[in-house]
């Protein structure tokens, strides 16, 4: 198979692939949900791949060493500039769905691109089955138990999620899927990845755990959240509301720390805003911090400052071992990927790895998707106000599948 490479735009590189309208929309729209094929938008860049030139291996190295030695192997072969992109699980140790592909496009940003403005394709009338994992009041039961284990000291977070379960009784169509979240939130993160045994993993992601360019490092965290409002006055009071929200400032604090204390070891230089901004996504309001560093390893690659830092207490918990066992006592099913990372890394050591949130599993061949959705808990958390958190987050997916209210 023919190698066709070309390098991962950066905002400076100003080629024509970078300046021309509609080639990011124009990638966007040429995903065809193929088993070999792979999509990634970024507020930076544009990624469509297709074929398989070498994949990571799975085995008891660690998932930088494996990364590395299969981007050196590509090389080797003659790639130039090689890079893998896929998914990697909520456990990093145990799987992940890497390639290096043997064919990259790339565009510039898809929100500098006018044509992303125009209508993403309609939903097409379908009926669905839903099951909820758990169903709503076993994971109210499950809150309301998490937050007497806060208050006994156990822990100070813990991240609970729950599933749908969905069933179509029309042929899944994961590009137009594709096309409804990334023109929803065009400034987001949007992807399209193998998931392995068939199955794609699909989403629209608000948060970066880590970028690197060069020696330039980047997170930007996000905990506290709260339902957008059709209403704009009741959505500026939400917002406002979140601001100022002692229950959580406290969640995204304890992100925060978890974070600085987990890049302060890799960077000569860190600056951390003492008070959280607001981000917005079609559905929600959330809390965010913008954190930069200046690497002292220029070798240490984003994929290995992304280990580091993953699981943070936005996905997890704190303390990790506990909230990790609590999680597993709790969820009746594997996170698998979900609250894992995605995104792209190439041989220099830079790339963009996403928290995989707002996203579904999709099995084509049975019609099937699982959606996934989670709350953060803490002391003060009530378990009706965590399930309709819940909902909410599901909604990003939900709209562009085109599942009922």
């Amino acid at each position: 198979m023919t190698t066709v490479y070309h390098a991962p735009p950066t905002p400076t590189d100003g080629g024509p692939d970078q300046t021309a309208i509609g080639a990011a929309s124009g990638l966007l729209g040429q995903y065809r949900a193929d088993a070999d094929e792979a999509f990634f938008a970024s507020p930076t860049r544009t990624l469509l791949t297709a074929g398989v030139h070498a994949r990571v291996p799975q085995d008891a190295r660690p998932l930088p060493v494996r990364v590395a030695e299969t981007l050196a192997e590509a090389r080797r072969a003659g790639v130039q500039r090689p890079l893998v992109v896929g998914a990697v699980a909520f456990d990093h140790g145990s799987r992940a769905e890497l390639a290096v592909p043997a064919v990259v496009r790339t565009a510039g940003a898809l929100r500098d691109d006018p044509l992303i403005a125009l209508p993403a394709p309609a939903v097409a009338a379908a009926g669905w089955q839903v099951r909820p994992v758990p169903a709503p009041e076993a994971y109210g039961a499950g809150v309301a138990a998490a937050v007497e284990r806060l208050r006994g000291g156990e822990l100070s977070k813990v991240v609970l999620a729950r599933t749908l379960e969905l069933t179509s009784d029309r042929p899944l169509d994961l590009p137009a899927v594709l096309q409804r979240l990334a023109r929803r939130d065009p400034g987001g993160y949007t992807f399209a990845v193998p998931a392995g045994g068939g199955r794609t993993l699909i989403g629209a992601s608000p948060e970066l755990l880590l970028s690197r360019r060069g020696t330039a490092v980047l997170a930007n965290p996000l905990a506290g959240s709260v339902p957008r409002s059709a209403d704009l006055g009741e959505d500026v009071r939400r917002a406002a509301a979140l601001l100022e929200s002692p229950k959580d400032l406290h969640e995204h604090a304890v992100v925060v720390d978890a974070i600085r204390a987990a890049l302060a070891p890799y960077c000569r230089a860190l600056e951390v805003p003492e008070r959280p901004t607001l981000v917005r996504t079609a559905a929600m309001w959330h809390l965010a911090t913008t954190i930069t560093g200046e690497l002292a390893d220029p070798t240490v690659s984003a994929l290995e400052l992304a280990c580091a830092l993953h699981p943070t207490p936005a996905v997890c918990g704190t303390p990790t071992a506990v909230a990790r066992r609590v999680i597993g006592e709790v969820e009746p099913f594997d996170r698998g990927l979900y609250t894992g990372m995605v995104g792209w890394g190439d041989g220099t050591g830079d790339g963009e790895w996403v928290v995989t949130i707002r996203c579904a599993e999709a099995d084509v061949e049975e019609r099937r998707l699982r959606v996934y959705a989670g709350a953060g808990v803490v002391e003060q958390s009530r378990p009706e106000a965590e399930l309709a958190e819940t909902s909410a987050k599901f909604r990003t997916f939900l709209d562009a599948a085109g599942v009922a209210r």
